[in-house]
């Protein structure tokens, strides 16, 4: 049940997203062994008028992809994959092959079972259901 937010900048066309949030769905699942029907995906992009690095205008595509995952339900060698992974993929779909500005980051962040849920039910809930049957 992850959910990635995804911020980048320059704006882009929405026609895109479709396939932004197919691609990064797949790589939350080959990667992270999550459920794709329940990988959520937001996207907002931002005019590069708005975004900068080193209190300089970006010069390139720029990116900040955020995923929520349950804490402890992925190694950290998972992890460092995904975010190699989800970089390429942005490099290759926002930079066009060309590379992303230099602080375009991912970030993988855990919350506690016990914190955050879906369908009203929170993952240990889930946890304890799945146990009981």
């Amino acid at each position: 049940m992850p959910v990635l937010n995804l911020r980048v900048a320059p704006l882009q066309n929405p026609e895109r997203y479709p396939a932004l949030a197919q691609a990064l769905t797949r790589i939350t699942e080959r990667v992270l062994h999550k459920q794709a029907d329940v990988t959520a995906v937001t996207i907002d992009d931002l005019p590069a008028a708005r975004w900068y690095v080193g209190g300089q205008d970006v010069q390139r595509p720029t990116a900040q992809l955020e995923i929520h995952i349950t804490a402890g339900t992925n190694t950290a060698a998972e992890k460092a994959e995904f975010v190699r992974a989800a970089h390429a993929e942005l490099e290759r779909q926002l930079g066009h092959g060309g590379p992303l500005e230099a602080a375009s980051y991912v970030i993988v962040r855990e919350v506690p079972a016990t914190d955050w849920g879906y369908g009203g039910q929170t993952q240990q809930g889930r946890r304890g259901a799945r146990a009981a049957a």
